[in-house]
């Protein structure tokens, strides 16, 4: 690998000659500027960006950390995160919690220690405690919270509002002739949980329809628990029409369990979800809608904050907090 040092051997000049030519520093002859120029084209010399990074304070890698990468949703957002990250020449070190407060520890732990330029979280669904992640704030490292966005921590924040995208689908359930519409929702601890319950509360009061605690089920979003809530709400006295549920995921797991049971999937019971995946477009019997949450959108605009903090020439304030909320569609998807 050719260095600086090689080019100033054969050219008979200093190191520190060479670097100014190739910075065009007007301090050094043109003569000598050209003449650095081309050897360095000759010998296919690369700067080196550890020897940059050095120099600038910066590392040029932003670090996400999210749930998991085999969601969809996640996936979706790593592209618009990649797309746009890429482009201004950053490169995206990408870790998973695996949903564990442990796991996410660990990892904004080892970020504080090792400097990035920025940092895109969604919190582990067992993250009760934020007090790791007001550490890294802390420390001066840019944070952007996106999608599961805790209470009360004071930074950057890119997200869908939750709270519109369950009130219009409950609307709409209303408004195909539903009555009795139960929700599979997610953990407590998720601000995302609880956005999704007040929209719905929200819409069933407006459309004078019943509000059961019953009809009320949260799930920890795995297949199993998802089951068990399921077989809970067909096997009850006043079993629902329709089912409002956390994600695709879930309604998917949940539509099995009717299947199993002989009930007809948006004959004898219905859904609607959230997250508006793609493989339901191939699917015979998809939820009858689902909330568009924009991923890709998502981590494009974290992304735009995290380049207008790093960029001096932006008036960017790291104090002054963007909180961008992103509109949800309600994508309809009957025959």
């Amino acid at each position: 690998m050719t260095t600086i040092k090689a080019i100033a051997r054969q050219l008979k000049v200093s190191p520190s000659t060479v670097s100014r030519a190739l910075q065009d520093n007007p301090r050094i002859g043109q003569k000598t500027r050209d003449a650095v120029r081309e050897l360095a084209a000759q010998l296919h010399y690369t700067p080196s960006q550890t020897a940059r990074n050095l120099r600038s304070g910066k590392t040029s890698v932003f670090a996400m950390v999210l749930p998991e990468i085999r969601e969809n949703f996640f996936s979706e957002v790593v592209n618009g995160v990649e797309e746009l990250a890429f482009q201004h020449h950053y490169s995206v070190a990408l870790y998973q919690s695996h949903d564990s407060y442990e796991r996410e520890q660990q990892i904004l732990s080892m970020l504080t220690r090792n400097q990035v330029d920025g940092v895109m979280l969604s919190v582990a669904k067992e993250s009760q405690q934020f007090g790791h992640i007001q550490h890294l704030i802390d420390r001066g490292v840019p944070l952007v919270l996106f999608d599961r966005i805790p209470p009360h921590i004071n930074t950057h924040q890119v997200g869908c509002d939750m709270e519109k995208g369950a009130y219009d689908a409950t609307k709409w359930l209303s408004g195909q002739g539903f009555r009795r519409i139960a929700l599979l929702n997610g953990p407590y601890p998720l601000v995302a949980s609880e956005d999704r319950y007040r929209g719905y509360i929200r819409a069933l009061i407006e459309e004078k329809l019943p509000v059961e605690n019953a009809l009320v089920k949260r799930v920890d979003l795995t297949t199993d628990d998802t089951s068990r809530k399921m077989t809970q709400l067909i096997e009850s006295a006043h079993r629902p029409d329709a089912v409002l549920a956390f994600n695709d995921y879930v309604a998917l797991d949940a539509m099995q369990v009717c299947r199993r049971q002989g009930l007809r999937i948006n004959e004898d019971i219905s859904f609607v979800s959230f997250a508006n995946l793609p493989l339901t477009a191939y699917m015979d019997q998809s939820p009858l809608a689902s909330v568009e949450q924009h991923p890709y959108q998502i981590g494009h605009k974290a992304v735009e904050i995290l380049l207008s903090l790093n960029d001096p020439s932006s008036g960017a304030s790291a104090d002054d907090f963007q909180r961008v909320v992103l509109n949800p569609q309600l994508v309809v998807r009957l025959p």
